[in-house]
């Protein structure tokens, strides 16, 4: 395995707070490297800020989201390219990516094609831990360099799972080879939310493996952890770092911030914190070094065998489709409304749909930002009224268009100038179609010619 770079202490970079993040790279106590969703930047026309740091020699690693390697399916062929051209414009020195499934159905399973828009955890189970390992094997052969994996936070507990996360994280390394990306602020989630030791998993898991940490805030409320990245890193969270770093010196650490931005000094004391606990523990993270020196290497990689040869009895049917079954069933229930799996807590599973609808609207909001304007103070309130009964297919954008389409076909904008200027907004974005055979696109121009006569 290839030795891991070391980072050194880095900020999540957002368009939002690019400048302040400008000046803090390179400073003394400042940022030594950064990392960008990569789904927001574009390889032939990455930001000019971005474009300042990779200058400066900043390194800057690109985060996907949109993977779901923990889903049933194999990984997109098109999603791992886009990923891989991402590293390769920026020159980064790897990629990083979730342990989660982002949508369900399809095929495999003969159900509808849902869309979380949201990380969503797989069940820690064999077949679980087969799927992932063989998704994980194709993106690396896909990948121009090494990938991390990121725990993710949870809400909800899958029934029936075999391992503790830190058990199931401890496999995929060893039968994969892959990084770890951990996320201390879904440590502290995790334990308040499925009760879960982050001591008992940072010993279970193989802490040699990690690239780096992620760091961020979030806030509690009736019980229930919300992992926001738009509040202040609290004490429980660094104090998770602080058991991390008692074991291991990691490469890197990263601060997370997504939303509601603080003015840079509060930024820069969150990352004097961080540098605090790590120095405290006595394991300060080092900052890049020209001959990037190790920190330590994965266990060894073994040959995965496909999921489909996995044990099990004559004619029962793949890990794979019995993964997509568990997981279409649970994120219909999440997006659809349709009956709760056996085995979830009802009450858990109504707080997870309702904070969906919450974000669809909020990203929507961000990807069609007339909406809002048009709408006003009840945008908000129509958005999740449309979510609870019309789950996501094809992309924010999409979604964005069929809200639009979903109140004016049900007259459910009282006011005629609002109506007006929702109709001429939905009728610019969505375009003349040409003719086509296909009953989707012959329902497309049905409702263009419904909505022109209104």
């Amino acid at each position: 395995m290839e030795r891991i770079r070391q980072l050194g202490t880095g900020i999540g970079w957002r368009p939002e707070i690019a400048d302040a993040v400008e000046r803090m790279a390179g400073s003394a106590g400042g940022v030594d490297w950064v990392e960008v969703v990569a789904e927001n930047v574009c390889p032939g026309h990455l930001p000019e800020s971005l474009l300042r740091l990779r200058e400066r020699g900043v390194t800057v690693v690109p985060h996907g989201v949109s993977l779901g390697l923990g889903g049933a399916d194999r990984p997109d062929e098109e999603r791992l390219r886009n990923l891989a051209e991402r590293a390769e414009a920026l020159g980064a020195p790897l990629v990083t990516e979730h342990i989660a499934f982002v949508r369900a159905g399809g095929a495999l399973t003969a159900s509808p094609r849902l869309e979380a828009g949201h990380l969503l955890p797989v069940p820690r189970t064999r077949d679980a831990l087969d799927v992932l390992c063989e998704n994980v094997r194709i993106a690396q052969d896909a990948l121009p360099v090494p990938l991390a994996l990121e725990n993710i936070a949870a809400l909800i507990n899958w029934p029936g799972e075999e391992m503790t996360e830190g058990q199931f994280l401890y496999d995929l390394v060893d039968r994969t080879g892959v990084r770890l990306l951990i996320d201390v602020a879904n440590l502290h989630t995790n334990h308040v939310n499925r009760g879960e030791d982050p001591a008992k998993a940072l010993d279970e898991l193989p802490v040699e493996a990690i690239a780096y940490v992620h760091v961020a805030g979030g806030f509690e409320r009736d019980g229930v952890w919300h992992d926001s990245h738009a509040h202040p890193v609290p004490r429980q969270v660094l104090d998770v770092l602080a058991e991390l770093a008692s074991r291991v010196a990691p490469p890197g650490v990263l601060l997370e911030r997504d939303e509601n931005f603080p003015e840079p000094a509060e930024l820069e004391r969150e990352l004097d914190a961080i540098r605090g606990v790590m120095k405290t523990a006595g394991v300060q993270s080092a900052a890049p070094t020209s001959d990037e020196s190790a920190a330590g290497s994965a266990p060894a990689t073994e040959p995965v065998p496909s999921v489909e040869e996995a044990p099990g009895d004559e004619g029962e049917p793949g890990a794979r489709q019995r993964l997509g079954l568990a997981q279409a069933a649970l994120l219909s229930a999440l997006v659809a409304g349709t009956p709760v799996p056996e085995g979830f807590d009802r009450v858990r599973l109504g707080v997870q749909s309702r904070a969906l609808a919450a974000k669809r609207a909020d990203v929507v909001g961000k990807v069609a930002p007339e909406l809002p304007v048009i709408l006003g103070t009840s945008y908000r309130s129509a958005f999740v009224a449309y979510a609870q009964g019309q789950p996501m297919t094809d992309g924010y954008r999409r979604d964005a268009l069929s809200f639009a389409e979903h109140l004016l076909l049900g007259d459910r904008v009282e006011d005629a100038g609002t109506r007006r200027a929702l109709r001429e907004w939905w009728l610019e974005r969505s375009g003349p179609a040409p003719l086509s055979r296909r009953p989707t696109a012959r329902l497309a121009r049905a409702t263009r010619r419904v909505l022109l006569r209104r």
